[in-house]
Order: structure tokens, then sequence, then C-alpha cells
């Protein structure tokens, strides 16, 4: 598995240095003294209601993931608020491998296994790709005069936004084959590795469980409340992107909700590629996008792009930290019990 995840690194390692090879060569005379002045003008202020905002979003997923959890336990969500910040933390500091630190100490503060908190992790995902999606589509409807100015747009609402959704439902179609064929499936696992009784019962039982941890929508209601939470979560990070873009002064990143919410869309794209501590493919996505789309200089589109990534990514760091040591707990052993717990389940 380490081998395995060291590969995986190595080789986000790779694009990340080619894509930072390429911004070096397309770059070669960018200026550092106006990449400094520009940062220095940034108003604070707005930069610390943008972290602000991300906190208070913390807390949202918290409720959310409260309401997920009602067909099997009622929890507060203040009780699953530091979970999320140390979760968080652990994805900053450890990049992907850290992902899944969230459902284990949810797991294991309230008594759950880890294949079902797995199960509402991937639900989330569901939701999260779901309410990002129906922002971009409603803002290129409504918007569609203000954006279709700007490079490659027809392109994206062409492929981007319906690879978006089609990712969402590829996996709401997964979830929806494990919840409700969840036996068959088990049984099936089991007869194709039926030489093996121990891998075949261990296969059968983590299928099972997973299955069992999809029932995470106690209602009709609960529905509901799940599709509001979600888009008021990325409706939050909308306006904390808002919030860093318009805390520069300056006209070019003055943008409308429409702009913002489509360099979002580059930022999370990015997002996919992420070493630890340094991050990578969240701030190059967003400083390309704000060079090459929105028509940033070069210097003003690094620190907007860097800004962005510590407001939305790494500022969690230092409460995730706290908080895990209220909890008694490191993030470098969670993630490996994380990882040990997974594969015995």
């Amino acid at each position: 598995m380490k081998k395995r995840q060291l590969l995986i690194s190595l080789l986000i390692a790779v694009v990340l240095l080619a894509l930072v090879y390429l911004q070096v060569r397309t770059w070669r005379h960018f200026d550092w003294a106006v990449f400094i002045a520009k940062t220095r003008q940034a108003n604070w202020l707005m930069v610390a209601l943008s972290v602000a905002l991300i906190y208070f979003d913390y807390y949202l997923r918290a409720v959310r993931w409260a309401i997920f959890l009602r067909p099997v336990k009622k929890v507060s969500a203040a009780s699953l608020t530091p979970s999320q910040f140390i979760g968080f933390t652990g994805l900053a500091l450890l990049g992907r491998p850290g992902e899944l630190i969230r459902p284990y100490i949810v797991a294991r503060k309230q008594g759950l296994s880890v294949a079902s908190q797995l199960a509402v992790w991937t639900v989330e995902r569901i939701f999260d790709t779901g309410a990002f999606g129906t922002l971009l589509m409603i803002s290129s409807v409504i918007f569609r005069d203000q954006l279709k100015t700007l490079p490659y747009f027809d392109k994206f609402v062409r492929y981007g936004i319906p690879v978006a959704f089609a990712f969402a439902f590829c996996l709401l179609g997964f979830a929806l084959l494990l919840r409700f064929r969840t036996a068959q499936l088990a049984g099936l696992a089991e007869r194709i590795l039926g030489r093996s009784p121990r891998l075949a019962q261990a296969a059968s039982h983590k299928i099972t469980t997973f299955g069992d941890g999809l029932n995470t929508i106690h209602d009709f209601a609960s529905f509901v409340q799940l599709v509001l939470m979600s888009l008021l979560i990325w409706g939050m990070i909308a306006v904390c992107y808002w919030t860093i873009t318009h805390s520069y002064n300056d006209p070019s990143l003055r943008m409308p909700i429409s702009y913002v919410l489509l360099l979002m869309g580059f930022s999370v794209v990015g997002g996919v590629a992420q070493l630890p501590v340094v991050g990578g493919g969240s701030q190059l996505m967003t400083i390309t996008a704000l060079k090459h789309v929105f028509g940033v200089p070069p210097g003003l589109a690094v620190s907007c792009g860097m800004l962005c990534w510590m407001v939305t990514f790494l500022s969690c760091t230092p409460a995730g930290l706290l908080l895990a040591r209220r909890e008694h707990v490191s993030i470098t052993q969670l993630a490996e019990e994380e990882e040990a717990l997974v594969g015995a389940e």
C-alpha cells in the first residue's frame, strides 16, 4: 500500500514539475517586485473574512454529516466539527492519502464501522459534485451573456458541465447499486474469490458493511436538507473566493460571481493533484485561469492564486492541529491507523 502511495505521489510530482516548468517558460519575465507589491496591497481584513467563511463552512459540513448519520445514530454537529478540521488538516499536510482521515475519526469517535463512514464520505462526494455542478449550470444560464465573452466558454459549457454531472451520476449509480443490491454483490464476490475462503469472506463483509453505510438519507425531508446544505456549502466557498479576489484593489480582479464560480471550477479540477503541504494542482490551475481566461497580469495572478489556495485549503491547519492536540491524536498516526483498518475491514 505504501509503495503504491509513493508511486502515485511521484507521478503527481512529475506532472506538477512539468506544469511548473511550463509556467516558468511562459513567465520568463516574471516581475517579482510586482508580485510582492500586489500581495502587500491586499485588504487583509477581507482575507480574514474569507478565512472566517471557510471555518464556518467546516461547521456546515459537520451539520451535513450529522444529517447523514440520522438513520443509524443521532449526533450533534458540534461533536462532528473537530473531525472536519482535523480531517482537512490531514489532507493539507499529507496530500490525498490524508483524505480518508475524516471518516476514520468519525467512525472511531461515534463507535461506527470505518466502512460505513467511507460510504457516508462517498455520498458526501456525490452531493458535493452535484451541488457545484448545479451552481455552475445555473450561473452559465443566467449569466450567459456575461460569460460568453471569456475565451473557451463554449468548450466549458459543451464539455465541462456535462463531465461534472456525468461524474456525479456515475457515483450515484455506483452508490445505488451497492445500496439496493448489497446481498447480490456480496454473493458475487464470494463466488469469484471462492478459492480463497478468507479473502472471499473479507470482501463480502466489506461490501455488506459499505452497502449498509449507504443508508444515509433518513427521509425526503432529510434529502431536501442535504441538497440545500450542499448548495449552501458551495455557495459559501464561492463567496470566499469573491472576497479574496476583491481584497485586491485592482480592476482585473473585480470579478462578478459568475466569473468566481468558473474560477472555482479550475481550482477544483486542479485539486485532484495535490502533494503534501505544498499542494500543487489547485494553485497552478487557479493561476493559469486567472492569467489566460480572465486576463489578470502574471504577478497579480500568482499572488491571488496562492492566496486562494492558502485560505481555502491551508487555513484550517492551525485549528486542526490544536483540535488534534486537544483530542490527543496525531495526524500521521491517524493516517497510518486509517490505512491499516481500511485494509483489515
